[in-house]
């Protein structure tokens, strides 16, 4: 990887940093896509190759993009602050990065299962913490929801949409460093790393009703592939080179880096949407109170309850938090505990909804101190609370929360679920946003069926259609057994349909909006800064 004059000149200049690049060359874990050198400045770097990566990734305008991204609430929510794509994808970055530390200077047992699963690079993870949102599109998860109906029913792309796999594209084929054709250029680790679910959606099909499965896997309704899936069919080469360093992976298991970057989502996600809902006053102390105390009070009622009578009445107090117990017992028995579920409840109800809720957010540098000295409390036990498993159960990582934490970051991602992803209110809105991907992709598929007109389409959408059907071509080449096409025709359909998701997907929140307007015939200006096409 590196030539020889740079190499003696290294060499003269800094010997043990020439041994360590020398040992980067031999190790699988660092090749990249396409073979490059390092320049001497790099290589001085401790986990030079890594630390490209990372910097890759947050030079990446994919990456920019989520600053304009909504995980749940608007920017202009509440506060000082409220959480975007971007904020999310630099915290977990940083809780991740945590454990890995943590977990690389393990001694004994733990650290002996580590190295032999290859390892647990910080870097490594850190830059897969930075890339694993890339692929969300505008929305959050009510734009990869229609993305994904859209794709299946307009196209007939039987992968459709999902966000984890589009992660896996943007940085393999779609997001272009310095040369066609080879993504970022990221180490096989790296690209490993960001395979939260490692399979294809058609693989979801074979465990349909099975009574344990890996987390993610399971089709929401027969024959509809998983649910959950981190490559398109498209890409299925690419995933297999990347776990090619890992023989002691099982199939469908998560690498270590890998893991340890999924338990940071959870850690941050269950912490920091719970911060801006406090700051935007969304939380009604009253109302989960009411929740909590009724299922510690009522409990061996409820347990005792039929399965029916509670779903009838899931509105009323102590019902969901019931229901989401057998939820956890039925999906989860390696970890599941009544107690341990029990104590995560009283935990939350102590220290957020008679603690943290109970004095509304005001904006005060009073409750600015109090919310961030309650979440670093909360990241940093859990950052603490990782376990190392060599032969997990088959809905666990090798790194996994243990049973007391596993249990309270569940109990915490029930309070968005429950008291703020199921109002009407914000049902209403989502709705609405839906509308205006339905607009946008069908408006981009008329324009491209247009002969007197495709040529003034936006350049990038006609780019990604041509790299799509680069890619159903080789596929219909090597593994025709995917490629979804019988002839040439459908396999140019498949590709403009991909080429149309691929580009909708890439747009922020804003330019949806816009473009939906200008593409209607509805715009207050066409010219905008930065919403150009």
């Amino acid at each position: 990887m590196t030539d020889a004059p740079a190499a003696a000149a290294l060499a003269a200049d800094d010997a043990p940093a020439l041994a360590a690049a020398t040992a980067l060359d031999d190790d699988p874990r660092t090749a990249r896509r396409v073979p490059e050198a390092l320049d001497d400045y790099q290589r001085r770097e401790r986990n030079p190759e890594y630390r490209v990566d990372v910097e890759r990734i947050r030079f990446s305008p994919y990456y920019s993009r989520l600053s304009a991204v909504t995980q749940v609430i608007a920017q202009a929510g509440a506060g000082l602050a409220v959480h975007n794509r971007l904020t999310h994808s630099v915290k977990v970055a940083a809780v991740a990065r945590g454990i890995a530390v943590q977990l690389s200077h393990s001694a004994g047992p733990e650290g002996e299962i580590v190295a032999r699963l290859g390892g647990c690079d910080p870097v490594v993870v850190q830059a897969a913490a930075a890339a694993h949102d890339l692929g969300h599109p505008p929305f959050g998860h009510l734009g990869e929801q229609a993305l994904d109906r859209l794709a299946r029913d307009r196209f007939g792309l039987r992968d459709g949409f999902e966000g984890n796999a589009q992660t896996f594209r943007i940085v393999t084929r779609l997001d272009e460093y310095d040369r066609a054709g080879a993504g970022l250029n990221l180490t096989a680790a790296v690209r490993a790393a960001v395979l939260k679910y490692p399979w294809l959606r058609a693989e979801g099909d074979g465990w349909s009703g099975r009574p344990e499965a890996p987390r993610g896997i399971s089709p929401a309704s027969p024959g509809s592939g998983a649910y959950k899936f981190s490559a398109f069919a498209l890409d299925a080469h690419e995933m297999r080179a990347a776990r090619a360093p890992y023989p002691a992976i099982a199939p469908l298991q998560q690498t270590v880096e890998c893991s340890v970057m999924d338990i940071a989502d959870d850690i941050a996600y269950s912490l920091h949407d719970l911060d801006d809902f406090y700051r935007a006053g969304l939380l009604n102390q009253s109302t989960i109170s009411a929740e909590f105390r009724a299922w510690r009070r009522d409990r061996a009622a409820l347990h005792a309850a039929a399965q029916g009578d509670l779903v009838l009445s899931q509105r009323a107090p102590g019902r969901s938090l019931e229901l989401l117990w057998r939820r956890l017992e039925a999906k989860d028995p390696w970890i599941a505990d009544e107690e341990a579920f029990a104590a995560a409840v009283a935990r939350v109800t102590d220290e957020v909804i008679d603690g943290l809720l109970a004095v509304p957010f005001d904006g005060s540098m009073l409750t600015e101190r109090t919310l961030s000295q309650f979440t670093a409390a909360w990241i940093t036990r859990l950052q603490h609370s990782v376990t190392v498993s060599e032969t997990p159960p088959i809905r666990s990582g090798h790194v996994s929360l243990d049973r007391d934490a596993w249990h309270e970051v569940a109990v915490l991602k029930f309070l968005h679920q429950r008291f703020i992803l199921e109002r009407p209110d914000l049902a209403l809105y989502q709705r609405g946003q839906a509308s205006v991907l339905e607009r946008l992709v069908d408006g981009f598929a008329a324009w491209l069926d247009d002969p007197h007109d495709v040529r003034r389409a936006p350049r990038r959408l006609l780019d990604l259609v041509d790299l799509a059907a680069e890619d159903y071509a080789r596929l219909r080449r090597e593994e025709p057994e995917l490629a979804d096409a019988s002839d040439g025709v459908e396999l140019r359909r498949r590709a403009t349909g991909r080429g149309i998701i691929d580009y909708v997907a890439s747009l922020t929140d804003a330019q949806a909006m816009h473009i939906d307007a200008l593409i209607n015939g509805s715009p207050e200006r066409l010219w905008d800064a930065g919403q150009g096409l």
